[in-house]
């Protein structure tokens, strides 16, 4: 099971990690805390003070075509925000 799907990267999250030091991350639903942030640890190598969850249920989405309206439904996702030990940071664009 890969427990880390992708990081959050858009404004707001990029702020809070220069602030706070937390960063966000998509995971798989059945991931808990502790395979969360040993997952991070190993990927990153950093070391992981805390773990918050959310969990996020997906919206019916529906639209009007000719032929009537059509109804379909976005994922459920659940995020993970981490907070590191102060000193430490995530480079996403290192890779690149």
């Amino acid at each position: 099971m890969n427990i880390i799907v992708k990081p959050i990267i858009t404004e707001k999250m990029t702020g809070i990690s220069e602030k706070l030091n937390r960063y966000g991350f998509v995971v798989h639903e059945d991931a808990n805390k502790l395979q969360i942030k040993t997952a991070i640890q190993q990927m990153y190598g950093v070391t992981v003070e805390r773990v918050n969850t959310q969990r996020y249920i997906g919206k019916v989405k529906m639209r009007n075509t000719k032929n009537g309206f059509n109804t379909g439904l976005k994922g459920n996702c659940k995020k993970a925000i981490v907070t590191l030990k102060e000193g430490e940071t995530i480079d996403f664009y290192s890779n690149l």
